[in-house]
């Protein structure tokens, strides 16, 4: 489960807008950039590939509740 979930935008917003993501997750903190195309960048230390697309799926649903609902 993600904890301490936070963003914050970076760069342009207007035509590829991105955010700085971090969380903690089993104890280990990670960042990792999330692009306006849904994309993840990882920051070190990644959360190991078998781990990936669940977190990412979780941050998924974050982002489209904090960010999209909140600018519609």
């Amino acid at each position: 489960m993600i904890s301490h979930f936070q963003y914050k935008s970076v760069g342009s917003k207007v035509r590829k807008p991105k955010w700085e993501v971090s969380f903690f997750h089993q104890g280990t903190y990670y960042r990792t950039l999330y692009l306006h195309t849904g994309e993840f960048e990882w920051f070190q230390p990644a959360p190991p590939d078998s781990e990936q697309n669940k977190l990412q799926s979780q941050i998924h649903e974050l982002m489209l509740f904090h960010v999209y609902e909140q600018d519609s």
